[in-house]
């Protein structure tokens, strides 16, 4: 069985480790961030002080990223749950960035309140850790007049999305830069598909199929002493609470896609299937293994969205439109028909998107992804919530809906019990289509 490099097995807190990790780090953050910070403005202008919620391996990528977008850029400060990962990371990076990384043990922090002094400490914020928390620390990092890169999904729930909503509001009010881990948007070979696809190459849309099967998220034994929390957050991407499931998780890239083909228009309605046919183990939560979701766009057109996360089946990620003169597929930057074309360059999108935040760090003018990082991901949360509950779900009810997975993420506390628990043979209970209620 797979073991994942971020769950450190055999290294990773206790209990009680975990609940004295939070403790001293939240003591140290008054002394610390600020000889921190008065060194970072003593060096000048030159210095841009980045901070990381999250020590998983997206994150440490991203943190990466960040560091080569810009030779001034500073790591500064590092959270997660587990204080063992946030020291293994540091040291990763520091091997790879040299003095760039400049993380001393009084800036590395654990817990759920870890967050708050990464903000407090930094001026670009990056963030990727459970999606649950995405918009409460985006909408915090915002409040507080920071920079923030945040990863995809940017939230699992209506009421997430709501306060990511307003986190992007407020971006543009304080004049700092929201960026989105939607890295299609910074492909190049895909801005161009899209750009021909918006000039007409395959004539009008008629549907699209977007597909993403594959294994599941890295699966890991449960280390000796972990709590049932600790456990549930070692291995987050399987808890609907904490990921928002495969839907919210894997399509939203495929869904942006989609949006961003239709004009970034929202779809009227969905109606969606799902659930669990192999992968029902306790090493895999409590999520769905496969899902279906047909959403309608004004005028009719179509998206069959597909996604699975079986071991031993075929594999496939595309973003297929089929319009009136041809088809095209986004992913390989293609179009057949009339206007046969394929794009030949070359682009690394995750890098391209920290480039142009520091840029416009430097620069003084934010960028704000806000508008379709906030709607593609309420696309996936409106289809899974349809696979969930078994019903048909419209963008009107999404919209006025202010429903949350339990517990709220700032009512998240280190020494709390899981919404969820495992039952007599140890494995976790799904949702139900036709007797779920969410919405």
């Amino acid at each position: 069985m797979a073991r994942s490099n971020d769950s450190n097995q055999g290294r990773m807190t206790t209990r009680r480790d975990f609940l004295k990790a939070s403790t001293v780090a939240a003591s140290a953050a008054v002394s610390g961030s600020l000889s921190l910070q008065s060194k970072a403005h003593a060096a000048g202008r030159d210095i841009i002080r980045v901070g990381m919620i999250g020590a998983g391996g997206r994150n440490t990528g991203a943190a990466a990223q960040a560091l080569a977008a810009d030779p001034g850029a500073r790591l500064v400060a590092i959270c997660d749950i587990f204080m063992d990962r946030v020291k293994s990371k540091r040291d990763m990076l520091k091997k790879q960035k040299g003095d760039q990384v400049m993380v001393d043990d009084d800036h590395c922090f654990a817990g759920f309140d870890g967050y708050k002094h990464v903000i407090e400490a930094s001026e670009v914020v990056v963030i990727a850790n459970a999606a649950k928390f995405h918009p409460l620390h985006s909408y915090k990092a915002i409040e507080a007049g920071k920079h923030v890169f945040v990863e995809k999904p940017h939230g699992i729930d209506p009421a997430g999305m709501k306060l990511m909503r307003k986190a992007a509001a407020l971006a543009k009010q304080k004049g700092v830069s929201l960026v989105s881990g939607l890295q299609s948007r910074y492909h190049e070979g895909y801005i161009e598909t899209v750009k021909r696809l918006h000039d007409g190459a395959i004539g009008d849309v008629v549907a699209a199929e977007e597909t993403w099967l594959r294994a599941p998220y890295v699966i890991i034994d449960r280390a000796p002493g972990l709590s049932e929390l600790q456990w549930q957050c070692s291995t987050q991407y399987h808890f609907g609470w904490l990921s928002g499931d495969d839907v919210v998780q894997t399509l939203v890239h495929n869904l942006d896609r989609s949006r961003w083909v239709m004009g970034d228009k929202s779809p009227v309605k969905c109606h969606g299937l799902g659930g669990r046919s192999s992968m029902t183990d306790h090493i895999y939560g409590n999520v769905f293994d496969h899902h279906s979701v047909v959403y309608e766009f004004d005028g009719g057109v179509p998206v069959y969205a597909f996604c699975r996360t079986t071991t031993g089946c075929h594999n496939q990620n595309s973003s297929v439109i089929i319009g009136t003169k041809g088809r095209a597929n986004v992913t390989r930057c293609q179009i057949w028909g009339e206007n046969e074309w394929r794009w030949k360059g070359r682009c690394n999108p995750y890098q391209k998107e920290h480039d142009e935040l520091f840029a416009s760090v430097r620069s003084g003018k934010p960028i704000n992804n806000g508008e379709y990082m906030v709607d593609s991901t309420m696309m996936t949360v409106m289809g899974q919530l349809s696979c969930y509950t078994g019903k048909e779900v419209t963008w009107k009810q999404m919209l006025e809906s202010d429903f949350a997975y339990a517990p709220r993420p700032e009512d998240c506390r280190d020494d709390m019990e899981p919404p969820v628990k495992p039952g007599p043979h140890g494995r976790y209970a799904v949702p139900i289509p036709g007797q779920t209620v969410m919405l």
